[in-house]
């Protein structure tokens, strides 16, 4: 066997050690938000709605927040490639600095949602029920901020598995919490989307508490001293985590601000179609989970080739990566088409009068979604094989341009001028994750092999 096929199954084996973990933390984060759905799908339509929108909020301004957070996982990767433990712990602290801050100054967004939701055109009866949901889960934002960042740290150092048993414990407190809470059994009492609010919360903070005894106990990792004298600045990492950090924020803001767009359209539309759109989005996310888990361990394996000045290992793990997500894609857009009313089912109330309707807009849905499955692949791991290369500011500039000057226009385009409704918005979507797949990917490809002359 020749050493190329050697080093490309080295790389493909490194590529599934370190992203099988991080796909499964990323799947069991994204489970906490879809038992929240699956939850309040069983307590009632508007309340269903609430959460879809109070949830989609939130994730809107964690998304730009944890651009601090992901900016420290190549930055780290790279380090660990030069040797420079010191680094490694400077850029963390950072990171740790501006998710707090970020954290801190986002909260009255949260507090004051109600009145902006409803000056974004959202049912009264939904956008109370929002600002309920966000005052209180509002809160996790600075803990869940914070796992981020020591994900990224932990994840950079090549140690992925703690995160995914923190992540999958909180599923089952989740779970119970949900239960107990949100319909009022077990002596507590009933609270509907508060106690979906506050169940979250305290996910987090167990979250946060557990991965940072992690990080500071174990003993690979005493050496670091992640968080001795942390009250004292670093302010040339500061600029330059916040340097690489915003515009991965703002690229991600970008794409989630175009979903959370869409969920404002959809509201338009009607509070059915809203309820069907966020169960859709629940089963297109889980999808999206693994292929961002392959892009984490791809910024990794990129990170830290390029520490190492390693352009062949670059080039043959970004190849293996890339295949491997397009592989899953293959099997998702299977699924998609298959089984779309028992995927749907598993998140309504078959009793309730509205199950019937809202299944039937979201079997097209899904077919949509189906439909874009590869190009949705390629976006997030020409993103994750930038940000291993510390390039972030021109895809945040083609992220800009995909979502917000190709998929929102188109959106809204078919969705109501061309009377295509929610089908349409979702193609609209899915035009600009194709503009983005088509440029990011390209910039990837002309840059790898400018980097080692």
């Amino acid at each position: 066997m020749s050493t190329k096929i050697l080093s490309k199954a080295f790389h493909l084996k490194a590529i599934l050690s370190l992203g099988l973990p991080i796909v499964g933390s990323f799947l069991a984060q994204n489970l906490l938000h879809v038992t929240d759905t699956v939850m309040m799908g069983w307590y009632g339509v508007p309340e269903l709605a609430a959460v879809v929108l109070g949830s989609s909020t939130f994730f809107i301004l964690f998304i730009f927040g944890s651009g601090f957070g992901q900016a420290v996982m190549p930055m780290v990767a790279t380090a660990v490639g030069q040797n420079d433990e010191t680094q490694v712990r400077r850029d963390t602290r950072m990171g740790l600095w501006l998710s707090i801050l970020f954290g801190v100054l986002c909260y009255p967004v949260f507090w004051y949602s109600g009145p902006i939701l409803r000056a974004l055109g959202q049912a009264e009866d939904v956008s109370c029920f929002a600002q309920i949901y966000l005052r209180i889960a509002g809160l996790g934002i600075l803990p869940a901020l914070l796992v981020m960042v020591l994900k990224s740290y932990l994840g950079g150092l090549g140690q992925v598995k703690a995160a995914l048993w923190i992540t999958i414990v909180a599923v089952f407190l989740n779970v119970l919490l949900n239960y107990m809470l949100v319909f009022g059994n077990w002596g507590a009492p009933e609270l509907g989307v508060a106690g979906a609010a506050t169940a979250s919360v305290a996910v987090q903070l167990f979250s946060i508490i557990a991965l940072a005894l992690y990080a500071a106990l174990h003993p690979d990792y005493r050496r670091f001293f992640l968080f001795q004298r942390f009250w004292r600045p670093d302010w040339q990492a500061f600029a330059r985590v916040f340097r690489l950090g915003w515009p991965i924020g703002a690229a991600g803001l970008a794409e989630g601000g175009m979903f959370q767009a869409a969920a404002l359209m959809m509201g338009w539309i009607g509070t059915v179609q809203l309820a069907a759109h966020g169960i859709a989005l629940e089963a297109a996310s889980l999808s999206f989970m693994v292929h961002l888990g392959l892009s984490n361990a791809a910024t990794i394996r990129v990170g830290r080739m390029f520490g190492e000045k390693d352009a062949r290992g670059l080039r043959d793990g970004a190849w293996m990566a890339l295949l491997l997500s397009a592989f899953f894609a293959g099997v998702v857009i299977w699924i998609f088409l298959l089984w779309p009313e028992q995927i749907l089912n598993l998140f309504l109330d078959r009793s309730d009068p509205q199950t019937a309707e809202i299944v039937r807009f979201g079997v097209g849905l899904l077919a949509v979604a189906a439909v874009f499955q590869f190009v949705d692949a390629m976006q997030v791991m020409a993103m994750g094989l930038l940000r291993g290369l510390q390039d972030t500011k021109v895809p945040m500039i083609i992220a800009v341009f995909s979502y917000w000057l190709i998929g929102i226009p188109l959106s809204y385009l078919l969705a109501f001028k061309a009377n295509m409704g929610g089908v349409g918005l979702w193609l609209g979507l899915g035009c600009g994750l194709c503009a983005a797949a088509v440029m990011l990917t390209g910039r990837f490809w002309r840059r790898a092999p400018q980097l080692f002359p």
